[in-house]
């Protein structure tokens, strides 16, 4: 059995509950509990530890599997999941490339998926398979438009660009290339690396004779540390954005004061106690602050913890519903409802977000879900929220 392959998790109904006839609803999770994406994965598994045991009077059951950063081994968990283990529901992967890898899987099972990752590509457009594909995320989309424009309000016209050579970087290219070019914003050079590289030299030095004056990194968890480090090492003197696929705190441990001053585009939840109160998830956010960093300690809070805590969110919300209409006895039945449900989510206000999710939309998330923050003294400083 491969490392952290199974962990079931359960808890017993309580003695008021009623409808005892009813099955469990058996929750599975595709993680990258290990590999170069472990630093996403790992926070993800630590919420499931603090999601709910029980919605609705229903008890809800949870297998987790790894896929061990290898978009083969998702599909092959998600498989089990749905055929072995009888899953209402999957949630899942950590990465782009795994949650790409499933969506024909989930589609054609019938089974709802919320996806982790951040790939636009994901969820858009909401056709096929992806009708039973969410994400719980803020998509490449709404961070490229985000960061594009923060870029060009601060006097930026030339960037260079180096992202993962999958999945994850080519969508940041295509969605970061379309935000850039309605702001007047020249991609001057494309730099692409795997993420298990361990040097970048060469990149960085075709970034250097580009003469950018900014570099996006389009990368996520520790590997993406690489290309700003070696980028300080060489002496590039630019503005430096990372995406939010760095929030975590593993990031800052391994880039250290290299990443000083990098800006970058992430989750509200991750500033939870530096938004203004005026913000519509402050409330919502602080929640899930005060709870993971109640069961894991301060300066704990990342990207990843927030994005699985509110999949437990949008969760919450949907099984009630479902339950109206199907019983987890009727598997087939009860994902569709599910799967239904989930799209008519309408202003659940997570830690990210405010969830308004749709047939044409099954994101659901706008400027209320996108902070702007600045990396000081191995901290994530709030620059700007929102608009």
């Amino acid at each position: 059995m491969k490392p952290f392959a199974r962990l079931a998790l359960g808890a017993a109904l309580c003695a008021a509950a009623v409808s005892p006839a009813l099955a469990d609803v058996h929750v599975g999770l595709v993680l990258s509990l290990t590999g170069p994406a472990a630093s996403l994965g790992i926070p993800e598994k630590k919420t499931l530890d603090l999601l709910p045991r029980q919605i609705a009077g229903q008890k809800i059951d949870y297998t987790v599997l790894d896929d061990r950063s290898d978009p083969t081994e998702a599909v092959k968990d998600t498989r089990q999941l749905i055929d072995v283990d009888k899953v209402a529901l999957v949630i899942g992967a950590s990465t782009t490339p795994s949650s790409l890898a499933m969506v024909d899987v989930v589609g054609q099972a019938g089974v709802p998926n919320i996806s982790l990752a951040s790939g636009k590509s994901i969820v858009f457009p909401v056709q096929g398979p992806r009708q039973y594909v969410f994400n719980s995320v803020q998509t490449t989309g709404l961070m490229a438009q985000s960061t594009a424009q923060y870029m060009a309000q601060h006097g930026v016209r030339k960037v260079a660009f180096i992202g993962f050579a999958n999945a994850l970087g080519e969508d940041w290219l295509q969605n970061f290339g379309t935000e850039a070019k309605k702001v007047g914003i020249d991609i001057v050079d494309v730099e692409r690396f795997e993420p298990t590289a361990t040097s970048v030299t060469g990149e960085v030095l075709h970034i250097l004779a580009a003469k950018p004056q900014a570099v996006l990194i389009a990368a996520s968890g520790t590997p993406a540390a690489l290309p700003e480090r070696e980028l300080r090492k060489v002496g590039y003197k630019g503005q430096i954005y990372q995406t939010h696929g760095v929030a975590n705190p593993d990031f800052l441990r391994v880039c250290g004061a290299d990443c000083d001053g990098t800006l970058l585009s992430l989750s509200p939840g991750v500033v939870a106690r530096q938004l203004p109160e005026s913000s519509p998830i402050k409330a919502s956010a602080m929640r899930y602050a005060q709870a993971y960093e109640g069961a894991y300690g301060r300066h704990t809070l990342s990207q990843f913890s927030v994005g699985a805590w509110d999949a437990g969110v949008m969760m919450e919300q949907a099984i009630p519903v479902a339950l109206r209409h199907a019983s987890p006895q009727d598997l087939p039945a009860f994902r569709k409802a599910l799967r239904d449900a989930l799209e008519g989510l309408h202003g659940v206000a997570g830690a990210q977000g405010v969830y308004d999710m749709g047939p044409a939309n099954h994101n659901g998330l706008d400027e209320r879900a996108v902070a702007v923050a600045q990396i000081r003294g191995g901290a994530w400083k709030l620059i700007r929220y929102g608009k």
